[in-house]
């Protein structure tokens, strides 16, 4: 599945987005599958939470990717 968020922002960290695109339930779910190499930003795997995402970036955890606009 995928699909696009907007943001109203230059950009968005990542474990943030991953809450306010509800591909997680919390934060600390976010943090766990980003630790675990789990989130791909862009292709690339992606351990880093506070990654800077900026529209056009491309994320995918679970199973399903999400475009920032």
């Amino acid at each position: 599945m995928a699909g696009r968020i907007k943001i109203n922002t230059e950009f968005i960290k990542l474990d943030a987005l991953l809450k306010f695109a509800s591909l997680v339930n919390s934060g600390g779910e976010a943090k766990q599958l980003i630790q675990n190499g789990e989130v791909l930003v862009n292709g690339e795997v992606c351990t880093m939470r506070g990654k800077k995402i900026r529209p056009g970036d491309a994320v995918y955890v679970n199973c399903q990717e999400v475009i920032v606009e």
